[in-house]
């Protein structure tokens, strides 16, 4: 970058507008990522971690969702870059079109370490720790979800449903749905999921909110039946592993410019 400070009137008056600009030398020399965040997060992320790629995505990580020093070791420590950027091979051709920057917004794979979970528990323990550690709960997910209810009450016809844990998200404004499977995804479960989808934008969506999203949340699942499930879904959702312990994953790099250039959108409250 070419600094005023230093050209003469008639050089000046040759520059494009772009370059007259008064920039302090010093500032010039200085990428406009490393401001994103604070100093101590930029200590960590060069500590931390091992690629350029690690350290570009998790400086705009923390920016974005505004992480603190504690917060932001944890998310690198569940490999956070890995399972966010990997998500789009587990969302529904719905999901995709309805809401292109899911891709960089929904993790395919959560952590749950800190609820100290038994070897063997119900659906109904994994969801009283959730509530019990709701503030982790939604750091692994994402800063822009707001909790609503847990088992949440949906009338339909003579019968009550009810959808295990609803969230709303603030980005993309529209409420989300969340199925706890404690075993391994089964077909059936997204057949549930968008039964409380469509029940939940018939009775309980806002004229101003965007259609729900359904997240099928299981301790395990066949890839290949995943994505067969999902290829018929005729709504948008999405199928997410957790993990109890900590597993160290490979870093992957494709979906890095993607992410940038969400963050670097003009309007990121605009939603298609």
């Amino acid at each position: 970058m070419v600094c005023k400070h230093y050209l003469s009137k008639s050089d000046q008056r040759e520059l494009p507008d772009e370059k007259k600009a008064i920039v302090p030398f010093e500032m010039a020399q200085i990428p406009s990522v490393l401001f994103s965040t604070g100093w101590t997060n930029h200590q960590i992320i060069m500590n931390r971690c091992k690629t350029d790629a690690e350290r570009l995505f998790y400086m705009l990580y923390a920016g974005k969702e505004q992480l603190e020093n504690k917060e932001l070791v944890r998310i690198i420590k569940t490999n956070t870059m890995t399972s966010l950027l990997g998500s789009k091979d587990v969302q529904s051709e719905m999901m995709k079109r309805e809401y292109p920057q899911s891709g960089v917004l929904f993790k395919d794979t959560v952590y749950l370490k800190m609820f100290g979970l038994p070897v063997k528990y119900k659906e109904s323990k994994l969801r009283k720790e959730i509530i019990a550690h709701m503030k982790d709960f939604i750091l692994e997910m994402g800063k822009d979800f707001l909790f609503i209810d847990d088992e949440h009450r949906i009338a339909v016809g003579g019968k009550t449903f009810k959808v295990d844990l609803l969230f709303y998200h603030r980005l993309l404004q529209c409420m989300v749905a969340i199925e706890l499977k404690t075993d391994e995804f089964q077909p059936k479960d997204l057949g549930q999921l968008e039964f409380y989808l469509e029940a939940l934008d018939q009775e309980k969506r806002r004229s101003n909110e965007n259609p729900s999203i359904g997240i099928i949340l299981c301790k395990d699942a066949d890839m290949e039946v995943v994505r067969y499930a999902l290829n018929r879904s005729m709504s948008p959702t999405m199928v997410a592993l957790y993990k109890e312990q900590l597993q160290v994953g490979g870093v992957i790099q494709r979906s890095l410019v993607e992410f940038c250039k969400f963050l670097n959108k003009k309007d990121q409250r605009t939603v298609p």
